[in-house]
């Protein structure tokens, strides 16, 4: 069977994209590592590919706002690229600055059922400044919630990865949180809403989200820094009870159900 093709967008300033690149290899992926230049001047065509990725870092310094920039690039010079990558039910997933990314192209949360019609993409919610006004970098438990994401499909209830930003706060208005609530959207809570262990202050502990389809997934920890048990914080003090009998870390069934959907349904 032909492996799915992942595009790894990149641009100055992103700094995970060899980590997300190793996710997907190990998952069984063809990958290329694509600066957002190419993709404009036509030199690489994203249709070739079945699989977006955004990854972490600090696209474009952050500069204005985490994400923005690369944002804008992307709604603005890509938009009949990325409307037809969509509408081919192709999946996207944006890591930290890659959630960052796809919440203010809007395509996350999404086009609203109400209006549903209407293809304009318009930005509903944000990433804002962690409420401890400072960067936060730690390993944090995830509850895994009931949701349409094709990327976590049958993964385990709770998990545990890493994060790292300083703009992770997801808000939106009481609107769009009560319809992320109803459609199953919310992908990952922190499994705590007390500071540390909800790091940065989301609404309603939101860690990540995914489009009505399933088939665009954000979230701002980093499940490709988690593809072995030798990336956990304390791998060598684990118990035979501690998911030792797997050598898989957390986040490797994120890229493996991503790949496997591809599989399954476009290839």
């Amino acid at each position: 069977m032909t492996e799915p093709k992942v595009l790894i967008l990149r641009t100055a300033g992103t700094n995970c994209d060899a980590e997300t690149d190793t996710a997907f290899r190990l998952a069984g992926a063809e990958t290329a590592l694509v600066h957002i230049q190419n993709v404009i001047s036509g030199k690489v065509n994203l249709t070739d590919y079945q699989i977006l990725a955004i990854p972490g870092g600090f696209s474009y310094g952050d500069d204005i706002a985490a994400g923005i920039l690369l944002a804008i690039e992307m709604k603005h010079k890509l938009t009949d690229a990325l409307h037809q990558f969509v509408a081919d039910g192709k999946p996207v997933i944006g890591i930290c600055n890659g959630f960052q990314v796809l919440v203010r192209t809007g395509l996350l949360p999404g086009i609203p059922a109400s209006n549903s019609d209407a293809p304009e993409l318009v930005q509903r919610s944000t990433l804002a400044m962690n409420t401890s006004a400072r960067f936060e970098c730690r390993w944090v438990d995830l509850e895994t919630q009931e949701s349409p994401c094709v990327f976590t499909k049958g993964i385990k209830p709770r998990v545990y990865l890493p994060v790292a930003h300083a703009e992770g706060r997801f808000t939106a208005p009481a609107d769009v949180l009560a319809e992320l609530e109803t459609n199953n959207q919310v992908v990952f809570r922190y499994a705590e809403s007390e500071y540390p262990s909800n790091p940065n202050g989301s609404d309603a502990d939101i860690a990540g989200i995914c489009d009505t389809t399933g088939r665009i997934f954000g979230l701002m920890p980093h499940p490709e820094r988690f593809l072995t048990k030798w990336n956990h914080p304390h791998w060598t003090r684990l118990t035979d009870t501690q998911d030792t009998d797997t050598e898989e870390g957390d986040g490797l069934a994120i890229f493996k159900n991503a790949v496997n959907y591809v599989k399954a349904n476009l290839l």
